[in-house]
């Protein structure tokens, strides 16, 4: 049975990745911070763990928890978007934090307790990104904090791909969802955009490693 680990489970995307691989008879890890986030993943089937990643003592404690574990498959869905102010808004230090310390910096204390046991399968290890997160296509300074999260998340994906060669790296476009965070106005459900990045997740080889795709396998400009 393959095993996977979703960072950031509680609802919407990752969520949706801990259904969808259930349903796929997988072995899943799946990360939340609330308890009844975390009740509801087990009901689901997850092995599912209490974890904050803006907090660095919660991210050692995974560390442990999955102590001995080979991943199949990883994936760092947890993230905020924050404000969505462009670039005639400064943003507070505050807020620029908050989406920084959770979409890249959890991110970069995780690759190091996670991608071992990535390596360890030969496995995926995917990062939750956005269109928006293309400097090569962006058009507008809308949510300008969230677009330089995501590209610093990129940045760190291709990075650490250099360090962990027997794992493939990829930046995940989802597209636009139906989500908390994409509102009801988005034209993808969660469930296609996540069936689609399973299948990008499982046709990728190490060839592939450190790549920017979306859901439909194309991939974005840096």
């Amino acid at each position: 049975m393959p095993t996977a680990l979703i960072i950031g489970a509680s609802r919407g995307i990752g969520h949706e990745f801990v259904r969808q691989l259930r349903a796929g008879n997988w072995k899943v890890f799946a990360t939340a911070r609330s308890d009844e986030a975390l009740a509801e993943l087990r009901t689901l089937g997850a092995e599912a763990l209490k974890l904050d990643v803006t907090r660095p003592e919660s991210l050692a404690g995974l560390g442990w928890q999955l102590d001995g574990e080979k991943l199949d498959l990883a994936v760092y869905v947890a993230g905020v978007f924050g404000s969505r102010d462009g670039a005639t808004v400064s943003p507070t230090a505050e807020e620029f934090d908050r989406v920084m310390h959770t979409n890249v910096l959890g991110a970069m204390q995780a690759i190091p307790l996670v991608a071992p046991m990535v390596e360890a399968a030969q496995g995926r290890f995917g990062f939750l990104s956005s269109g928006m997160a293309s400097i090569g296509e962006v058009e507008s300074s809308y949510g300008w904090v969230y677009r330089a999260s995501k590209a610093a998340l990129n940045m760190v994906m291709k990075s650490a791909s250099l360090d962990y060669p027997q794992a493939t790296f990829v930046a995940l476009d989802p597209g636009w969802v139906r989500t908390d965070m994409g509102g009801e106005n988005a034209p993808t459900t969660v469930e296609e955009s996540v069936s689609g990045l399973l299948q990008v997740l499982q046709g990728l080889d190490k060839s592939d490693s450190g790549t920017f795709r979306n859901r439909a396998d194309r991939e974005r400009a840096w």
